[in-house]
């Protein structure tokens, strides 16, 4: 991570403002009140494991996230399609009479609240979205590793 600031007037050649570069991650490993505040782990992931150990850990969590993505969208499948099927079973043999009219009403109505809340909700989706954007940069490494291991874990 880099920061800009204006040199010094003794530093310039023309009038024109120049900056230079300042590593904030060098300036972190000179400054020892750095590591007394923040410890000596603190800062981005990339600087504390090697790749191979990033991709290994993302590919590892996102297998396990994946796997249990899979099982737990199969029973949830099963459950709303079991219940459906028992509904169908029980309205076409005269155990249940369904008000289909009333039915569509209902959902009609969800769906207007519906795209109101949606309307309240965007700026923290954006922000939210912006924020997994910024880590998913600052961690790419972790990151294809764990989409990798999801995948995998959809897959078994």
């Amino acid at each position: 991570m880099a920061a800009r600031r204006p040199r010094s007037a003794s530093d310039h050649d023309s009038d024109d403002d120049s900056y230079e570069v300042l590593d904030l991650t060098e300036y972190a490993r000179r400054h020892h009140w750095w590591n007394r505040l923040f410890g000596r782990n603190s800062g981005p992931i990339v600087e504390k494991y090697s790749v191979a150990t990033q991709i290994v850990m993302g590919g590892v969590t996102g297998w396990c996230a994946g796997f249990l993505f899979q099982k737990v969208g199969k029973l949830a499948a099963t459950a709303v399609g079991g219940g459906f099927l028992l509904l169908q079973i029980a309205s076409h043999s005269g155990y249940v009479q369904v008000d289909w009219k009333r039915v569509e009403k209902d959902v009609n109505k969800a769906k207007k609240q519906l795209k109101k809340r949606a309307n309240k909700a965007a700026p923290e989706i954006n922000t939210l979205i912006e924020e997994s954007t910024e880590f998913i940069k600052q961690n790419i490494v972790v990151s294809s590793g764990f989409v990798g291991g999801f995948l995998l874990g959809l897959a078994s």
